[in-house]
Order: structure tokens, then C-alpha cells, then sequence
């Protein structure tokens, strides 16, 4: 009854094809936990958690400016000094697929979508009304293996508009990407530096080092753009089109 319910249904057996047509393996989804995510989420890192791990070099900011930073439940971090601004450029889509039949077999590099710009110290930022800008926290952070952080506007800047949806893997390395948007009607005008962001540390269930498996996203200090195109799944999702529209393989590659 599922099957026939969904248009162009795709068997897990289809899709095991498809990545071996790719050269892709498929990893086994692993052992269900005795313990639900609701409940490894339940808690987060308290001013003393979080102080306890600074000492401990668990956890590592590097700067940390002031002591107002450290809330009760969580910390706030300072908007830094670089930025990427979208742009309209002559093509007229961001392709965030493999189909190149779409753009002619052209292929363009996400980053020239972007422009970058920084400033300096007591400077200001201007985030235009529905614009999204990628940006970078100040501090640079060693998250501890066995904690996630989760970034939130601070309440000051969610009620000017400004949106962000983000967090950082355990063990991550490196500056925090920061995607903000201005849902706002009015441009704001952002200070270099303010304490923007609020993250809050959510323990997981196991310690795992962020190294352990391929990532998109190291130890990064600018802001860096989308690199979806390196999700193996595109490919197998190109593949599966070209093969049901009679397609010849395309011989692009990103």
C-alpha cells in the first residue's frame, strides 16, 4: 500500500544500484540506542559545566573578552570581522544539484555567488532586508567530543528580524559559520564584535572525535560557502534520473 501511495516510489534495492553505479558504498544504519535522543538532549551545560570545562582545556575559546559572555545556560560569541554576501550573477540559478542538463553541462563554483568583504574593529556591518550573509564568530572553539552546540540569535537581534539555524558537531575545530538573514523590512546596521550569538552545550550520549569520519567544514577562520555538491548522494540521485530519461551518463564532474 506504501508503494503504490508514492509517486515514483524508490526501493532501498534501486538505490543500492544506483551507489554501486557510483562507485559509492552504503554503510549499514547502526544498532538502535537503549537511550532516546530526547532524553540525550534533555539538559543543557550550565555556567559551571561550562567553566569546569574551560579549565579542564575540554572545552577551548579562544578569545574570551569578557566574563558577561557566560550566561547561566550557555555562552555568547561575538560576530567577527569577515563576511560572504550573496550576490545576483549572470547565471540565473544556483545549481545545488548534479543535473547539469539544466544549465547546459555548465558548472559554476558556488563561491562566485558570493562576494567577499571584512572589517575592521569599531566598523559596522549592514544586513539588507531579506538578505543572507555567511559570517564567522570571533572566537575560534574546540568543541568537547561529547557535547553539540547550538547556535540562537541573541533575544535582541531575533526581535530585530534577524535569523540564524545552526550548530557545531561535537569535537568540531575552528570558527563558528554563522548564516544570518534579515527577515526584517529594514536594513541593520550590525557592530563588529557585539555579542550576537548564544550557544548552548547539549551533551550527547558518546564521546566521538569530529576527525573520525570525512568532513565538508575544517578548522575554518573565514566564512566558507555551501559545499552540498560534495553530498555522495547527488550523484546517485543524477544517476537515477539520467537512467529513467534515457540520459547518456554525464561525463561532468564538480
Amino acid at each position: 500500500m506504501i508503494e503504490k501511495s508514492i509517486a515514483n516510489y524508490i526501493t532501498s534495492k534501486k538505490w543500492k544500484d544506483a551507489c554501486a553505479a557510483k562507485g559509492l558504498g552504503l554503510p549499514d544504519i547502526p544498532e538502535a540506542s537503549t537511550q532516546s535522543d530526547i532524553q540525550q538532549l534533555a539538559n543543557c551545560l550550565t555556567k559551571q559545566d561550562i567553566v569546569d570545562l574551560l579549565h579542564k582545556k575540554e572545552l577551548v575559546i579562544r578569545p574570551l573578552l569578557a566574563s558577561d559572555q557566560l550566561g547561566n545556560v550557555g555562552i555568547d560569541f561575538r560576530l567577527g570581522q569577515d563576511f560572504l554576501v550573496s550576490i545576483q550573477g549572470r547565471e540565473p540559478f544556483i545549481n545545488a544539484s548534479k543535473n547539469y542538463w539544466l544549465s547546459g553541462g555548465a558548472i559554476r563554483d558556488i563561491f562566485q555567488f558570493f562576494q567577499p568583504t571584512r572589517r575592521q574593529i569599531g566598523e559596522t556591518f549592514i544586513l539588507h532586508p531579506h538578505q543572507t550573509v555567511l559570517a564567522v564568530s570571533l572566537e575560534y572553539i574546540k568543541v568537547p567530543d561529547d557535547c553539540i552546540l547550538l547556535l540562537f540569535m541573541r533575544s535582541s537581534y531575533s526581535r530585530l528580524g534577524i535569523t540564524i539555524s545552526t550548530l557545531a558537531q561535537h569535537g568540531y575545530t575552528g570558527c563558528l559559520s554563522l548564516e544570518l538573514t534579515n527577515n526584517n523590512n529594514n536594513p541593520v546596521n550590525l557592530a563588529i564584535r557585539a555579542r550576537i550569538i548564544q550557544g548552548l552545550f547539549q551533551r550527547v550520549s558518546s564521546s566521538t572525535a569530529y576527525f573520525d569520519s570525512p568532513r565538508k567544514y575544517v578548522c575554518q577562520v573565514r566564512p566558507e560557502p555551501s559545499a552540498v555538491i560534495k553530498d555522495q548522494d547527488l550523484s546517485v540521485l543524477n544517476h537515477l534520473w539520467e537512467a529513467s530519461n534515457n540520459r547518456v551518463p554525464s561525463s561532468i564532474t564538480p
